[in-house]
């Protein structure tokens, strides 16, 4: 979907998310150190605003204008100031946002879904944004939910693994710059009008060593 499509989708007087933040962002980075954060595609903001509760100074950024104007006004009645004026909302497509390297501690994609060729370039993009010692958490559905689960993107070539983002990266895992720290699908339970369902996300955690500052190429 284009950013015409989505901002069409947001027109609704209800929220297309949940309003809590997504359960493998909160499993995988609480109790973290809060710093610089990127959380790109962040739609109505329950990342961006948890991450904001955590302490962590946040740049959410979406190309859907009507995702960002309901984000703020989720910001400004439900976070307290101080962790409101955390988040800047950002305009921009994830494909063409300029990323400043080295800028952020944290990296988080949820639930974008693109192409293996522009996500292989985005993921590029987010690693250059990496601080030495800063973390790419990467979430989305898994290849298998097609025939395994229930719900998400039902386009084959835009499902992706944890595998996937290993061959995205490969340059950076094989040379040491990024230190692979999870990867591979998890079992997400859905309540269904039938019960308790799965559905199969895919999990990608790595961390960019201090060293790799100076020792690897983030051009490459």
């Amino acid at each position: 979907m284009d950013a015409t499509s989505w901002n069409e989708r947001y027109t609704g007087s209800d929220l297309v998310w949940p309003t809590s933040a997504n359960r493998w962002v909160v499993s995988e980075l609480e109790g973290h150190f809060p710093g610089d954060a990127l959380d790109l595609g962040c739609g109505e903001g329950r990342n961006a605003m948890w991450l904001a509760e955590q302490g962590w100074r946040v740049t959410a950024v979406d190309f859907a204008q009507n995702a960002l104007a309901r984000a703020r006004e989720q910001a400004a009645s439900t976070l307290s100031a101080e962790d409101a004026e955390r988040i800047t909302w950002t305009q921009g497509d994830v494909l063409t946002f300029e990323m400043p390297s080295s800028a952020y501690d944290l990296v988080l994609s949820t639930y974008v879904h693109l192409e293996d060729y522009e996500r292989r370039e985005m993921l590029r993009n987010c690693v250059r944004a990496l601080r030495p010692g800063g973390t790419l958490l990467v979430v989305g559905h898994d290849s298998t939910n097609l025939a395994d689960g229930i719900g998400g993107p039902q386009q084959a070539s835009i499902l992706f693994t944890g595998a996937d983002i290993e061959k995205d990266l490969q340059d950076h895992l094989g040379s040491g710059a990024l230190q692979l720290e999870r990867s591979g699908r998890a079992a997400r339970e859905v309540a269904t009008e039938e019960g308790i369902v799965v559905a199969w996300d895919a999990l990608f955690r790595a961390r960019r060593r201090a060293e790799s500052a100076s020792g690897f190429a983030f051009g490459s």
